[in-house]
C-alpha cells in the first residue's frame, strides 16, 4: 500500500537543526494521519506515494516548519499575577487576569522566572529553525474510525506536536 491522503503512515524519524544538532528522534516510529493536521504540509506532500521501507530526507526552512521567530510573542509580566507553584516550562493558553492579553490560539511557555517578573514566550519551541528530517516508512494503513473522524493519529501520543503547525502546544 502506498501513502495517500486519508491513510495513516508509521514513520521512524530523526530531526536535526541546520547545524546537524539532534533535536529529537523516534526509531520505533509514530503514527501520522496524512492529509490532516498531524504533519507539516511539506512533510505530508513528500510522503505521498511512498511505501513501507521507503526512506526520505527533507530540509525545511522556518516558514515551512514552525514559522519565523516573532519577538512580539514575548511577554514580561509581574510575578505576583501567577500561582506560587509556577515553574519554567509551564504552558498557559489564557494568561492570568491583570496581565497583557495574549494572542488568541497561542500557548505561552514560562521561560524565565525572576523575583518580580516572569518571561513568557508564545513562539513554538522550534520557531525560527531550519530543520532536517530523515525518515523511514515503517507501515501504511487505513485509519481507525476515531482517527478518521479526528483526522489525526496522534490522539494519545506523547509526541503530538513534533510535526504539527506552530500554533499547537508541544
Amino acid at each position: 500500500m502506498k501513502i495517500s491522503e486519508g491513510l495513516v503512515a508509521t514513520l521512524s524519524w530523526r530531526m536535526t537543526d541546520s547545524q546537524g544538532e539532534l533535536i529529537d528522534e523516534n526509531p520505533e516510529g509514530d503514527d501520522f494521519y496524512v492529509g490532516g493536521d498531524d504533519l507539516l504540509p511539506r512533510m505530508a506532500e513528500q510522503l505521498i506515494g511512498k511505501g513501507v521501507g521507503d526512506k526520505g530526507d527533507i530540509y525545511l526552512q522556518p516558514q515551512d516548519a514552525f514559522g519565523d521567530y516573532d519577538a512580539e510573542l514575548l511577554l514580561v509580566e509581574d510575578r505576583s499575577l501567577f500561582p506560587a507553584e509556577l515553574e519554567e516550562g509551564m504552558l498557559f493558553e489564557q494568561l492570568p487576569e491583570g496581565s497583557t492579553p495574549g494572542q488568541p490560539g497561542v500557548f505561552y511557555t514560562v521561560t524565565q522566572i525572576h523575583d518580580d517578573k516572569v518571561l513568557l514566550d508564545g513562539n513554538h519551541p522550534l520557531a525560527g529553525l531550519a530543520l532536517r528530517i530523515e525518515y523511514t516508512v515503517l507501515d501504511v494503513r487505513d485509519p481507525d474510525p476515531d482517527e478518521r473522524e479526528a483526522r489525526s493519529a496522534l490522539l494519545d501520543s506523547a509526541d503530538a506536536g513534533l510535526f504539527l503547525p506552530g500554533d499547537k502546544p508541544v
